[in-house]
């Protein structure tokens, strides 16, 4: 099992910025890829991934303003946003995969809201 939390989530104005973090534990050695999704209403979404390599992948709507970074040692994948729109809205959750798809783990979510 792996578990996942979040932080750094909350409330910023249109063109600020946010970190997200998620800390994991448990049995990472199953770990390949860690990611950000979002979902604004039911479709949870995928923002960006990173593998334990350093590859990276990113949502088109995203790409230029998000950074996604990972410390395998710390077991801790962050996802810098900038330059953040109210179409960033939404609950942020952490996702961890034993292989390529969905993620077979998640944290709690972290609720990002971007408002004037």
């Amino acid at each position: 099992q792996v578990q996942l939390v979040e932080s750094g989530g909350g409330l910023v104005q249109p063109g600020g910025s946010l970190r997200l973090s998620c800390v994991a534990s448990g049995s990472m050695s199953s770990i390949s890829v860690m990611g950000w999704y979002r979902q604004a209403l039911k479709q949870r979404d995928m923002v960006a991934r990173i593998t334990a390599g350093g590859s990276t992948n990113y949502a088109d709507s995203v790409k230029g303003r998000f950074t996604i970074s990972r410390d395998n040692a710390k077991n801790t994948v962050d996802l810098q946003m900038n330059s953040l729109k109210a179409e960033d809205t939404a609950v942020y959750y952490c996702g961890a995969n034993k292989n390529s798809g969905w993620p077979n783990y998640w944290g709690q979510g972290t609720q990002v809201t971007v408002t004037s």
